[in-house]
């Protein structure tokens, strides 16, 4: 929405709430170029089972290459910073009690093995509990930035799991890596703002899919079962924002790959599901996100790869990146003003509710409660100076780009 635009609706006596509640989201995306094709939504899951059967490793481009094995390395570092959380030791717990043969290598202090199905679990978990992963950016500004996912772990921790029970080569795991983590983003580009905005967590939700296709590209799966794969992982697929600032939080992204994989075993066994998990009425487009945008995903799987073009993002912080901006702001102003915590009265920050819906908690309780808490997040940055500030207000102001 332009501020022209906004500023017509509100001389028409429009309030925040119409735009932003139950009924607006989508037609507030629409009028910026958003165009969910909610009637026919057909042939998606044939162009995802396509590409996951056609896509050729030795035809990726070199940036492809490079830009994989970047997102891995911030990847296996936050999955192993992660597994120090009370959160991750809890999954581990839970891993060890469940008895199964131990395929795949849980990332941890202690050595610890695991079906590879809860080894991805507990890997996935670890690698989102410091909410520290990457972000996929948008390949265009009409959609929800906090509706993209957090790409890299789901699929990572999917294909390096089943990929050790196989005992795959490098070039195999980083095949099947890149895979998921294609079909992870052009689905989250696809699917309708409605399904972020009525409070699905696009990482837990999406990144199934993302593992999902890196699995059934590691077992060779044909392409009736690659759909029925996507059929499961369609019905497994959940993750809702009010576990925002819990350790369910992660966990979204551990099941993400836990189920992704799960899919494509029970799939390689005969297993069935809708051939058109992402299609239809009945489809996951349509029931999680009341629509899509199919132009977003079947002509563009791998022309170009969203890992290189928009690419992702790497966190300067481990909190919710929405906060990121005004976090640069602070330490830019601290830094370059040498602003003492003595000298701070009050702070005071304008914010749209595309930023302050998702960062949901105006008073932190607990740490996990303060990555999605802007007053603790600008707070952080001024604390480093070892003392505190008397008041902090989040002020909620309508943004003109909503």
């Amino acid at each position: 929405m332009t501020r022209k635009e906004f500023l017509r609706l509100a001389s028409r006596g429009a309030t925040a709430a119409a735009v932003v509640g139950p009924s607006g989201p989508a037609a507030a995306y629409g009028r910026s170029g958003y165009q969910p094709n909610t009637h026919k939504i057909s042939d998606v899951t044939k162009a995802v089972v396509d590409f996951i059967m056609t896509v050729s490793f030795d035809r990726l481009p070199p940036a492809v290459i490079v830009e994989a094995k970047r997102c891995l390395i911030d990847g296996f570092g936050v999955v192993l910073a992660g597994s120090t959380v009370r959160g991750s030791a809890i999954v581990r717990e839970y891993v060890k009690s469940a008895r199964g043969s131990g395929e795949a290598t849980v990332i941890a202090s202690e050595p610890l093995s695991a079906p590879a199905a809860r080894a991805a679990l507990a890997n996935a978990a670890a690698g989102h509990a410091m909410d520290y992963d990457d972000t996929q950016l948008s390949a265009s500004p009409d959609r929800v930035f906090g509706l993209l996912t957090h790409p890299t772990v789901p699929a990572l921790a999917a294909a390096l799991a089943l990929g050790e029970r196989l005992n795959v080569s490098g070039r195999v795991f980083l095949d099947a890596f890149l895979t998921g983590f294609e079909v992870e983003c052009k689905i989250a580009e696809a699917i309708a703002p409605d399904h972020y905005l009525r409070g699905f967590h696009s990482t837990g939700t999406i990144g199934t899919f993302g593992a999902a296709a890196s699995a059934a590209r590691l077992l060779k799966l044909p392409p009736a079962a690659v759909a029925h794969a996507i059929g499961i992982a369609a019905s497994a697929a959940s993750g809702i924002r009010v576990n925002f600032g819990s350790m369910t939080k992660p966990l979204h992204a551990g099941r993400a790959a836990e189920n992704g994989i799960v899919a494509a075993e029970l799939a390689s066994r005969g297993f069935t599901a809708g051939d058109d998990g992402l299609d239809g009425e009945w489809g996951f487009f349509q029931v999680f996100g009341g629509g899509a945008d199919v132009t977003r995903v079947i002509p563009t799987l791998g022309k170009p790869f969203s890992i290189v073009d928009p690419g992702v993002s790497f966190k300067p912080y481990p909190c919710g990146s929405l906060g990121h901006p005004t976090m640069d702001a602070m330490l830019k102003l601290v830094t370059l003003h040498d602003v003492k915590p003595e000298h701070i009265e009050t702070i005071r920050v304008l914010a749209g509710s595309n930023i302050l819906n998702p960062l949901r908690y105006k008073t932190a309780r607990t740490e996990l409660e303060a990555k999605f808490c802007l007053p603790f997040m600008m707070s952080a940055i001024v604390l480093r100076r070892r003392a505190g500030i008397r008041e902090f207000t989040a002020q909620f102001v309508t943004s003109a780009t909503v």
